[in-house]
């Protein structure tokens, strides 16, 4: 964590734009496949997230980067959901990682340091994931990862693939999805290239050639094609490293079942080995680095996954990622450019971040054009100014990108910031305590209302399928838009006038909107923008109070009621920040009628839980002393699934303590106050009863 995320002000800021960066990222990699950054600039933002997050959890939001997967599948593709969710792995940069990986499985399974974890370790290749569904040996689906939940239907452009056994050798279970990575050799890859080129000018214009920036790109782009027969006509290959739902499992560890899958016919990486502990895990991390280079794919790390799967079983998952598996990822890269300009861009919140224009730079084969500066201050410390000759770095533990100005000079000073919007000529203003400077403008700023819209209608919130930033912005200044009640109110005749044969657009846009008449509350909620309410609180909250008119209603009298304030607070979660945010969005008038304007077009639903209904549903429990079968993160992880609260000390609140061999003053504080009391074993029996 850096000095420059000291407050919960520019925190809150600072996730708000890294939320918007890492989801533009994701369309450009997963949905568009045309990434502008490369993995590692990518991974760098999530760890700034993430670093973020841990110190404010209370401001982690809808949209976060933790909570999804991948991006919305692309629209010319069939959507099928996933009968398992295809998650991500948590990353790794440092050894030091990968350690705490191994630390974190112990602490969490109760493991002594002398009880071994067995480990399997593999290149992790840098393709597109592919779940392959085989019934009773015989492929009937292919979907690519898509969003985590949703796929796209790719199975007549998978048995394209030689690679893919139509049918499954020997004997397999009833149903089995295997899961990997569609992939191009280097050497296939530059193959296709040469060729599109070649056959753009024996058609005689070579300026329509389509060259792909790098094998991921050239082997995502060839699998969703339309035409099956475009993808046979592309060298594409596929290496197994997973499975998704399954009727039998074909082993006991990770190595077993994907030594089962190898005898099935699926290719498996020949450096896919079984380790004991990390210190052989490293080893062949090394041996893997060591001829990254003479690989014929790309991988930009290892994967390392605990072997036995009744562990896995029992670590879970966390948000996105599994808790038994980490990728290992190689060091960064460094490349110099010429940082061409410095734009400012207005965020919702009235931000002004400078983004860094630079003379098109190819990184790892990834071409890189922009660079995120954060600040004034940020600027001052490069002392970067337009025409400077710059180092951009791939990775590393924080943003920014440029690392360094080559043409740095004190006696210059520092690139001036500007003082009033770049949009409305407002007066921009630095609040006190803060870093980031503002724009005064509010809602006469136009790049604030169009970023707010654009919130209203993302994924993390309406997720509006079809009206992006673009149809936003022209919805906008043509005058159709100017709220989020007004997207509900768009018709067919203002569509049909906007594109040529525009029907099916505008009937399958009306659709997407007509779909979002009764959201999800939370991310109703998180879509308003109001300042510090992420996808935690704004969860938090309609957990709390029910429905988001009962949030509004207290929010409205915590104004001038000490009872609502304090109601408002008393949510885990929810601190006074939070509070007064709320407080402050309702007490403005403007707020108050947009949001009685949204409201007579939509109809958030009530808040349901996922959770087991089990005898401790909305009770708070502490566990207290030691536990004999489980760690303490594991029963909390249970007990919250269970739709319990865990706390750390025993109050007149608490519901149930729960009592291991050595609990001292917890216990005794329960028997003071006649909290019940129960074992590890009756403990066991409550989760096993759950429905």
């Amino acid at each position: 964590m850096t000095a420059a995320t000291n407050l919960p002000n520019e925190a809150a800021a600072e996730l708000e734009r890294l939320a918007a960066e890492i989801a533009h990222h994701n369309r450009l990699y997963h949905t568009d496949d045309a990434p502008e950054i490369s993995d590692a600039d990518y991974d760098a933002l999530v760890r700034r997230n993430n670093a973020i997050e841990a110190a404010f959890p209370h401001l982690v939001r809808a949209d976060s980067p933790n909570a999804q997967v991948g991006a919305a599948p692309a629209t010319h593709l069939t959507k099928v959901a996933h009968a398992r969710p295809m998650m991500s792995l948590e990353n790794g940069f440092a050894d030091e990682d990968a350690t705490e990986f191994v630390a974190r499985v112990r602490r969490f399974l109760s493991l002594g340091e002398d009880v071994p974890v067995a480990l399997t370790a593999e290149p992790k290749i840098d393709g597109l994931s592919c779940s392959l569904r085989y019934e009773r040996g015989v492929l009937v689906r292919a979907l690519t990862r898509g969003d985590g939940q949703i796929g796209e239907d790719v199975t007549a452009n998978v048995r394209t693939i030689g690679d893919i056994p139509e049918r499954l050798h020997g004997e397999a279970p009833a149903a089995f999805e295997i899961r990997g990575e569609v992939y191009m050799a280097k050497a296939d890859f530059t193959a296709l290239n040469a060729r599109l080129l070649a056959e753009a000018e024996a058609a005689g214009d070579a300026s329509k050639a389509r060259q792909f920036a790098n094998p991921r790109n050239a082997a995502a782009g060839s699998l969703r094609q339309k035409d099956a027969a475009v993808t046979a006509s592309r060298p594409l290959r596929f290496l197994a490293h997973g499975w998704g739902e399954t009727s039998d499992i074909p082993g006991e560890t990770q190595y077993g079942v994907m030594r089962a899958i190898a005898a099935w016919g699926l290719p498996v990486s020949d450096m896919l080995v079984r380790v004991d502990g990390m210190a052989e895990a490293l080893a062949h991390y090394r041996t893997i680095e060591a001829e990254r280079a003479d690989l014929p794919f790309d991988i930009d790390g290892v994967v390392y996954k605990v072997d036995r799967l009744d562990w896995q079983a029992r670590l879970g998952a966390v948000a996105k990622a599994p808790r038994w598996a980490l990728a290992h990822k190689f060091p960064a890269e460094r490349a110099q450019t010429t940082l061409e300009r410095i734009d400012i861009q207005v965020g919702r919140t009235g931000k002004l971040t400078p983004v860094a224009r630079l003379t098109p730079v190819t990184v790892g084969g990834v071409v890189v054009t922009n660079a995120t500066l954060h600040n004034e201050h940020e600027i001052a410390r490069l002392n970067v100014w337009p025409g400077d000759r710059v180092i951009l770095q791939r990775a590393g533990d924080v943003i920014p990108q440029i690392v360094e100005s080559l043409s740095r000079d004190e006696s210059r000073g520092a690139w001036p910031f500007p003082t009033v919007c770049p949009e409305c000529q407002s007066e921009a203003v630095r609040e006190e305590g803060e870093v980031d400077v503002r724009c005064t403008g509010g809602l006469i700023c136009p790049a604030q209302r169009i970023e707010r819209l654009r919130h209203f209608v993302s994924r993390g919130a309406l997720d509006i399928e079809g009206l992006g930033l673009k149809q936003i912005e022209d919805f906008f200044h043509d005058g159709l838009i100017h709220s989020p009640a007004d997207i509900f109110r768009l018709t067919e005749e203002q569509l049909l006038v906007r594109k040529k044969d525009g029907r099916v657009w505008a009937a399958n846009l009306l659709a997407a909107i007509e779909d979002k008449r009764s959201p999800d509350p939370a991310r109703f909620l998180f879509g308003l923008g109001i300042r510090h309410v992420g996808s935690v609180t704004a969860r938090d909250l309609v957990k709390a109070f029910g429905t988001v008119e009962r949030v509004a209603d207290v929010a409205t009298r915590a104004a001038d009621d000490a009872e609502a304030r304090a109601e408002l607070i008393a949510i885990e979660g929810i601190g006074p920040v939070v509070a007064e945010a709320l407080v402050d969005f309702f007490a403005e008038e403007h707020n108050r009628e947009a949001w009685a304007d949204l409201l007579s077009e939509v109809s958030p639903a009530p808040y349901v839980s996922n959770i087991r209904e089990s005898r401790v549903s909305g009770k708070t429990l502490v566990f207290t002393g030691s536990l004999e079968t489980i760690s303490r993160d594991e029963a909390k992880a249970q007990a919250e699934a269970l739709g319990a609260r865990v706390s750390g000390s025993v109050s007149a609140k608490t519901d149930l303590v729960i009592a291991g061999p050595g609990a001292g003053s917890k216990l005794k504080k329960a028997a003071e106050l006649g909290v019940s009391v129960i074992d590890e074993a009756a403990w066991s029996e409550i989760v096993a009863s759950a429905k």
